[in-house]
């Protein structure tokens, strides 16, 4: 190609309707190499420059860093790729607005004499929040022996995902479930929701393997909004207890387990569990059941077993 096909940048930048400026920014780069230099040593650029600066003026419209960028014209990344990671971080973005929208709603909203305290609660959640006290809460919660799949099984099911689109009332409740665990971390030993081992043979992974099973089948009658009942759900409940004492489900097992549950009740793991069903219930109809919800509901039905037996 002859010097006479050849561009400077004045004229590949008036070609591309962009400016001298931008040019030579993306050329100091090495993102638009010089096909050449002129006898006073500018540099010259052919027509595959400027196709390839349209390309990287689209590619920075949709907001590529100048680096992605570069990878993708050197084919170092897939476009595909560096698409989905950006449409990853405006999501995250957009997730940010709408916390902030609906926390400012609340804000605005509410009475003059609870606006201190609902912006003090807002304010130390993160926008978009994360669930990292709520998971710190119950890995604390947890024995420290459990195997690590059971641990992110109960984190799953125990922690509620802030909503993607949330009402300010969404906003409150989740806040509050944030302050309350990070509150009761500060206190030592407030939190421990499982049964006190009633001997040393206590073994905790045969207790959460068959707790999991008897949540879910307790979660099935809530859905169906069936009372509290002995069957299936409560003898499951009651085994993994039993096996995990080394002991059998009988008639003085069961009111030991009773009263062993009584007394391990704690007020801080009822209110998280009660705002956590607050964050995720539908608008209207039953609430969505929780791993606190399923266990008042056996907990209720052996006490109501129990009481049957006695009259």
């Amino acid at each position: 190609m002859s010097d006479d096909d050849l561009w400077s940048i004045g004229e590949l930048a008036e070609q591309a309707g962009a400016t001298v400026k931008t040019v030579r920014f993306y050329s100091d780069r090495g993102l638009l190499p010089a096909a050449g230099r002129s006898s006073g040593g500018h540099r010259r650029y052919g027509p595959e420059a400027l196709e390839r600066l349209r390309l990287i003026r689209s590619l920075r419209t949709l907001d590529l860093p100048v680096t992605e960028v570069g990878r993708v014209l050197e084919r170092e990344e897939d476009l595909a790729d560096v698409i989905a990671g950006q449409l990853r971080e405006v999501g995250s973005q957009l997730a940010a607005l709408r916390w902030r929208e609906a926390a400012l709603q609340l804000v605005r909203d509410c009475p003059a004499e609870e606006r201190a305290d609902r912006l003090r609660l807002v304010g130390a959640v993160s926008a978009p929040p994360t669930t990292a006290a709520l998971a710190r809460f119950w890995r604390f919660a947890l024995p420290a022996r459990l195997p690590k799949r059971l641990v992110s099984a109960i984190l799953e099911s125990a922690v509620p995902q802030p909503p993607a689109d949330p009402t300010p009332q969404q906003v409150l409740t989740f806040a509050r479930l944030h302050a309350l665990t990070t509150d009761a971390l500060r206190t030592i030993g407030r939190c421990r929701p499982e049964t006190p081992p009633v001997d040393k043979e206590f073994r905790p992974t045969v207790l959460y393997d068959g707790l999991g099973e008897a949540y879910r089948l307790a979660s099935l009658d809530l859905r169906a909004q069936r009372p509290p009942q002995e069957g299936g759900a409560l003898d499951c409940f009651v085994s993994a207890h039993a096996r995990a004492h080394g002991l059998r489900d009988t008639p003085a097992f069961r009111r030991q387990l009773s009263g062993l549950l009584a007394m391990s009740a704690d007020p801080v793991v009822e209110r998280y569990w009660a705002l956590a069903g607050e964050l995720t219930g539908p608008p209207t109809g039953p609430p969505e059941p929780t791993l606190g919800s399923a266990h008042d509901w056996l907990r209720t039905a052996l006490d109501d077993g129990l009481a049957r037996a006695d009259g």
